[in-house]
């Protein structure tokens, strides 16, 4: 089987979700080949020639391409923000001459004519892939990795909405050149689509089978193959560890999917009905051991929703010897300064924390099972232990209006010497969400595929009102400004932990 990781996704860390894959099916004994064609791609179209540009800033850029990209491998970039945005901003110049009228950046793709939220879109890029930006790219690699993998089925791991049409032309291309092929889709985006009940699926002529959460076993039964016993932790052999855009390998590994608080309102989890499997913290630590001997990471990134608290303490108790990040809910073990302290004795560099709202109104029509006091003793306690924090910010709730929101920003600033790095967020209804059924709703995004609706804010606090806060109170205060430009440009959390 050929498993396919598309662009674009930020390409700083190997893909989690095919290298997971890759591990049951060996482990079932069916080969497996990984091909990043994201990684592969973007430096595909970086390597692409270019007409001598007319303005200084693309030349400049064009001629430092090579050490730029060097550079995401150097320690030292890190240590100095400056010139690690004039790189990211150097190099993304290149890909917008390149990609234009595509839309290509390190992190996204947004073609100017086809819409991921159309599947009448995706269609057509299926029966068009030669119009794609990525077709000189895949229409060269896949028949070269066919003939000498020879797979009876190819599988494509689509997770985000910047990586549908390139699949989309890349299916295309596959049942154009291999009729025979069996493609199938999943991802955490196919899975979205497919918890939706009033998901009708137009891709049925198109893709021979679509997959719904972690996958293995369906694939296994696509095989023909009985799942065998036991635990199957993810294997990363076969991808190019050495390539990313980090300085060492960033090792991604997920203990868990879904979440085990489970009750905040509007979370997607939670709508998409997505249950809670959690890897025993004594098997996580036997993956990770064996992952750190046999890769050597610089740093392993945690992507469950919440690392949980077993977890923390079997990484106290059983340290790796290298450090890691992801994301924790704010809870009684993070406010206990002696228990954060040997968190960060662990490596953990930094926690992602989704607090949502500095009110605690909001915070309770939510669900989110926290309290303020509770949070304001866990940011402290995570500073005095050195533990850096990435604190995500949601506006525009139900329950939130102007004034809670302006609570929020007095919370940021009383903690700003606790919060390292801020994320803002607009409100998102979920289609799915059980709360949409109690206010009015209407069409959100032009798209029969589209996974939220725009809704009347019971208060009159909608989009347009909240984005001008954002922008002309939130952002201009200047203790917010001061932690905002911290953020690292387009690679955000995924570099952050890097610059602490």
């Amino acid at each position: 089987m050929l498993l396919i990781f598309p662009p674009v996704a930020k390409a700083c860390e190997p893909p989690a979700g095919i290298a997971l894959l890759s591990g049951i099916l060996q482990r079932n004994g069916v080969p497996c080949t990984l091909l990043d064609a994201n990684l592969e791609g973007l430096f595909f179209l970086l390597r692409r020639p270019l007409t001598t540009p007319s303005d200084t800033w693309s030349r400049r850029a064009c001629r430092g391409l090579a050490d730029n990209l060097a550079g995401f491998k150097d320690p030292s970039l890190y240590g100095n923000p400056d010139r690690y945005r004039r790189a990211v901003a150097d190099v993304g110049r290149v890909l917008d001459r390149i990609g234009k009228p595509h839309g290509v950046t390190l992190a996204n793709y947004q073609d100017r004519s086809l819409s991921p939220l159309r599947s009448a879109d995706l269609l057509r890029a299926a029966a068009e892939p030669e119009k794609n930006i990525f077709y000189p790219y895949f229409a060269a690699r896949l028949p070269d990795l066919l003939a000498e993998k020879r797979p009876q089925t190819v599988g494509i791991s689509l997770n985000y909405l910047s990586q549908a049409v390139a699949t989309f032309a890349m299916v295309g291309f596959l049942k154009k050149y291999a009729p025979r092929l069996k493609v199938v889709l999943g991802g955490g985006l196919v899975t979205s689509w497919l918890s939706n009940p009033a998901f009708v699926n137009p891709f049925a002529g198109l893709v021979d089978d679509m997959v719904a959460g972690p996958g293995g076993d369906a694939l296994l039964g696509l095989h023909g193959v009985t799942v065998k016993g036991g635990h199957h932790g993810p294997r990363y052999d076969d991808l190019p560890l050495q390539e990313y855009l980090a300085p060492g390998l960033i090792l991604p590994y997920a203990a868990s999917s879904g979440c085990y608080w489970n009750k905040c309102s509007f979370c997607p989890e939670k709508a998409e009905g997505n249950p809670y499997r959690q890897v025993s913290p004594v098997q996580a630590l036997t993956d990770l051991a064996r992952l750190r001997d046999q890769h050597r990471p610089r740093l392993i990134h945690f992507l469950d929703n919440a690392v949980s608290p077993a977890l923390m303490r079997g990484l106290i108790a059983q340290t790796l010897g290298v450090e890691w990040y992801g994301f924790a809910r704010i809870g009684r073990e993070l406010a206990d300064p002696d228990f954060c302290r040997k968190l960060r004795g662990s490596g953990c560099r930094m926690l992602k924390l989704g607090l949502e709202s500095g009110d605690q109104g909001v915070l309770d029509a939510m669900d989110k099972g926290i309290n303020l006091v509770l949070v304001s003793r866990a940011l402290s306690a995570l500073r005095e232990a050195g533990i850096a924090t990435y604190v995500y910010l949601l506006f525009g709730t139900p329950s939130e209006t102007i004034a809670e929101a302006r609570k929020t920003l007095d919370f940021v600033r009383n903690h700003r010497e606790m919060i390292t790095f801020l994320n803002l967020a607009v409100f998102n209804m979920p289609l799915c969400s059980p709360e949409a059924s109690g206010v009015a709703v209407r069409g959100f995004y032009d798209g029969d595929l589209s996974l939220y609706t725009d809704f009347d804010h019971p208060h009159g606090w909608g989009r347009a009102e909240i984005r001008r806060f954002l922008d002309q109170e939130f952002r201009r205060d200047p203790v917010v400004a001061e932690i905002l430009r911290r953020d690292p440009p387009l690679f955000t959390s995924n570099h952050a932990a890097l610059f602490c």
